[in-house]
């Protein structure tokens, strides 16, 4: 019995060696009209079957109250472009139960999904440039500030600063107790306990949106216009790169039951779906 537990255990082993080390690549499925102004985020909603677009729809950090979301059908079809409006530069979202979160320019705003009614708005002292947000299974929100170098925590009601002194943090990603921060070109690994681990790094400067494939291994994209995969060894592999067809690739969504990609093209003003390979 040991001998066939060792088998197995060397099995398994050089499987996940050989999926660490397999190529990967993004085939492109459909993208949507380009009337979706200033896409910068996607959020998969998995009961739903539809997509949040969070739409700038004007400059990235002015508050001009013409931002939104919007809704997109997973075949590409725009379901509604008004499901909220009144916002100003929306950005990153996140979501647990009926409760919806978008980070918008210095706050964080809470919204109803079954009725796209905003609930609250969660100002964040010295906040400059909010950027994206996460939230863990105890509900736990968390709000990235590239301008000001830090990541916030909205718990029971309070905003508080998480961790400071990173370079450019944009993209967040709750993973159990973990936090992981796309910061300037670096994934990072936040632990409870405040301590910083380096999961890859060398990626595009524009690090942005965060998702992940299989526990270890993960996709980013970088504003620029390109998406990596991040391998359990720390390797990246480079997927897509339209930054020569002057094509955004900001805060991606993913649907990891069907392993498709949803990236917001930003100033193309669409969301182009990959499968991911």
């Amino acid at each position: 019995m040991k001998g066939k537990h060792l088998i197995l255990t060397a099995a398994l082993t050089t499987f996940s060696v050989m999926y660490s080390q397999a190529q990967h690549s993004l085939q492109r499925i459909w993208e949507t009209e380009a009337s979706l102004p200033i896409p910068e985020s996607v959020l998969y909603n998995a009961a739903g079957k539809f997509l949040y677009v969070a739409q700038i729809d004007g400059k990235p950090g002015e508050k001009d109250g013409k931002g939104g979301i919007a809704k997109v059908g997973l075949d590409g079809k725009i379901m509604t472009n008004d499901w909220v409006t009144g916002l100003n530069a929306p950005k990153g979202m996140g979501k647990i139960g009926n409760k919806f979160y978008v980070a918008d320019v210095t706050e964080v705003v809470e919204i109803d999904t079954k009725t796209g009614k905003i609930l609250k708005k969660y100002e964040v002292p010295g906040a400059k440039f909010l950027n994206d947000v996460t939230v863990d299974s105890k509900g736990n929100v968390y709000v990235s500030d590239s301008d000001t170098k830090k990541v916030h925590l909205i718990k029971n009601g309070l905003v508080s600063t998480y961790y400071e002194d990173f370079n450019r943090p944009n993209g967040l990603l709750a993973v159990g107790s973990d936090l992981l921060v796309a910061d300037a070109g670096t994934l990072k690994k936040l632990s409870s306990d405040k301590k910083i681990t380096v999961i890859a790094e060398g990626m595009d400067k524009s690090t942005d949106g965060i998702e992940q494939v299989r526990p270890g291994e993960y996709l980013v994209s970088c504003w620029a216009g390109v998406v990596y995969y991040v391998k359990s060894d720390g390797t990246t592999q480079q997927l897509i790169d339209t930054r020569g067809d002057k094509v955004n690739s900001a805060d991606i969504g993913y649907d990891s039951i069907k392993k498709i990609v949803y990236v917001p093209t930003f100033m193309k003003n669409s969301v182009v779906a990959y499968q991911l390979k």
